[in-house]
């Protein structure tokens, strides 16, 4: 029997050691970085990589002792501060378990991960489709609703409001405070631009220099902020969109200054920015050289171009997508620069996210103004070279071309309604042109009310057009309250502030007795065209049929076997006779129209008389 009772002289060494041997195992720090930093039980990929950070982790082995989780593989890079570890969590029930990283037999450190239950109905989440309607907003120049979150400790760029291309100040909960503006016009998604930290020295309130990929700025109010968000826009049966950069990040983000491997970067001798020329990309006669400037160049001298060819690179951003999908409810992303990062990866990253939820949207921006070069990268394209992008959406960059010309325009062979006419008969080349996005304007771009020639007329001609068309609509902040600006005149004109956001505004452009007569005119517009289009889900449900323009009138009807609704746009300045026989094809089996937005009657389909510069949005009866 063993005698627990010590002599008096060997009794202070044994506690000795025995403190020491305590006090070893609380010295356990936890590293400094664990990413993701925690999972899922029960998601449909099941291999998962933990990226570890800290002081010569790479030189450590690690344990794992956890019902159902197995490690598959420990990888040790170039810098001794990084560790990547495969994990199976296949059968592994949700809980906590500690990840022990040991040098000989000391343990250095160790992390508490946590796999947490799933929603099983998050799987099938409804993503952003073609009844939704998106409103576009900039985060920073919407509205501040907490002035406390402008400037934070140790963060490199203050607030200035005095400057064009500094932080001003709005943050999600101005979002949240005036959520209801963007509700009352009828859109059921808000797409901001992106939310995760840039702590750069300048021009960080884009949010496009990403410095940290699982955090939202704290200057926005942080992850916290933007679940709410979230939670309001689900109380409204509202969708959001999150905005999201993969070909490159902020070159102030953490791991710029200790680089996990030579390759995570796509590096050059000298500063090489890209050439912004995507058709090299698909050019059956192209160089390598030309490729490789385009994709691999920089964006921008502080935004280093991301090497997605690494695969550690490559499962760290497709699992941050899904951990942020899962996390935080989101409904679709907006990929940013979709052709700038390699092709190959980003297919394989869309069919990651499509496999764990079937239902999600993805819609990639490839600003390129000619239908066969959009369509390459919406999936399920028979491209020649049998690349396939697996992105449902992409936005239509030739109808944003055609919007700014052809309302300011005379009728020629093409020119004037004839441009539009002309895009849309190249759908062929989309495998689903119906679920494109369609827009007048965004961040990037010159104002839609400017694109039209400050024509009030216009401007409510061509966002009838946008709303009753094939695809999904998408609307800029700003559009409602007649904003013009020109995109050469600085990204800051074309990013002022939302009058009313702001503590002290003189005026609050968020009440409609604040707004001037023609801005309440275009807001009322813009409802009443969301309204009509939610009552009237064949305007989005239905096929498209279109007829030549002729003397500068556009002709098209949505239908289907039960509904169709008749849209005529007279781009004219003057009261124009339409023969409606000619439209026989569209009308046939109805006796006649109720023009939607005046419930004006037309008995029989004879010769109509349409006013110049209007839009007519008539259902058949």
């Amino acid at each position: 029997m063993m005698n627990y009772w010590l002599t008096a002289a060997v009794r202070p060494l044994v506690f000795t050691l025995i403190f020491t041997w305590t006090l070893g195992l609380q010295a356990a720090e936890a590293p400094e970085r664990v990413e993701p930093p925690f999972w899922w039980a029960d998601m449909m990929h099941t291999e998962l990589q933990l990226m570890a950070y800290g002081e010569d982790i790479g030189k450590t082995r690690v344990a794992i002792d956890y019902p159902g989780v197995s490690i598959k593989e420990v990888v040790a890079v170039e810098s001794p501060n990084y560790l990547f570890i495969y994990i199976d969590v296949e059968k592994a029930a949700p809980g906590s378990f500690p990840v022990k990283f040991f040098r000989n037999e000391d343990l250095v450190y160790e992390y508490t991960y946590e796999l947490r239950e799933r929603d099983p109905e998050s799987r099938y989440r409804e993503g952003v489709n073609v009844s939704d309607a998106i409103y576009l907003l900039m985060p920073d120049r919407f509205a501040n609703g907490d002035p406390s979150l402008d400037d934070q400790p140790g963060m490199l760029e203050a607030s200035d409001r005095e400057n064009p291309s500094g932080r001003h100040g709005g943050d999600l909960p101005g979002v949240i405070d005036h959520i209801d503006h963007i509700a009352g016009m009828g859109f059921t998604s808000i797409w901001l631009n992106p939310v995760l930290e840039n702590d750069q020295p300048r021009y960080s309130y884009h949010g496009y220099a990403i410095t940290d990929f699982y955090q939202v700025d704290a200057r926005f109010g942080g992850n916290e902020a933007y679940l709410r968000l979230i939670e309001e826009a689900a109380d409204r049966d509202m969708k959001i969109v999150k905005d999201l950069i993969l070909n490159h990040c902020g070159h102030h983000h953490w791991w710029v200054d200790d680089l996990p491997t030579e390759g995570w970067l796509n590096q050059w001798e000298g500063f090489t920015r890209t050439t912004y020329r995507m058709t090299t990309i698909t050019d059956p006669h192209g160089s390598q050289d030309d490729y490789d400037r385009m994709v691999r160049g920089w964006f921008d001298t502080n935004m280093p171009d991301l090497n997605q060819e690494n695969r550690l690179l490559a499962r760290y951003l497709k699992q941050n997508s899904v951990w942020w999908i899962e996390y935080s409810g989101i409904q679709a992303i907006r990929m940013d620069t979709q052709p700038y990062a390699d092709r190959f990866f980003m297919s394989d990253w869309a069919r990651y996210i499509m496999h764990e939820y079937p239902y999600f949207m993805i819609i990639g921006e490839a600003w390129m103004g000619v239908p066969a070069m959009v369509s390459y990268y919406q999936g399920g394209k028979d491209n020649h070279d049998g690349y396939d992008s697996h992105f449902p959406s992409v936005f239509d960059f030739a109808i944003y071309d055609d919007i700014g010309q052809a309302f300011n325009e005379e009728q020629g062979w093409s020119t004037g309604m004839m441009r539009l006419y002309n895009t849309l008969a190249q759908d062929f080349l989309y495998p689903d042109p119906y679920n494109l996005v369609i827009f007048g304007s965004n961040h990037d771009t010159d104002r839609f009310f400017t694109r039209v020639g400050e024509d009030l007329d216009k401007l409510k001609m061509a966002l009838t057009f946008l709303f009753t068309t094939r695809g999904i609509p998408q609307v800029y902040t700003g559009t409602e309250l007649l904003k013009s600006a020109y995109e050469h005149d600085g990204h800051g004109e074309m990013r002022t502030n939302f009058p009313g956001g702001w503590p002290g505004d003189p005026v609050n452009k968020f009440n409609r007795e604040e707004r001037t007569a023609e801005q309440n005119e275009v807001v009322d517009h813009i409802t009443d065209m969301l309204r009509i289009r939610r009552e009237n889900p064949v305007i989005y449900e239905g096929w498209l049929l279109q007829y030549v323009p002729e003397d500068n009138i556009y002709v098209y009807f949505r239908y289907d076997e039960q509904d169709a609704v008749l849209v005529i746009l007279n781009n004219n300045d003057r009261e124009m006779p339409l023969d409606m026989a000619r439209f026989y094809e569209g009308w046939e089996g109805y006796t006649g129209a109720e023009n939607l937005l005046t419930g004006e009657v037309f008995d029989g389909f004879g010769s109509w008389a349409i006013p110049g510069n209007k839009a007519l949005v008539l259902k058949l009866f």
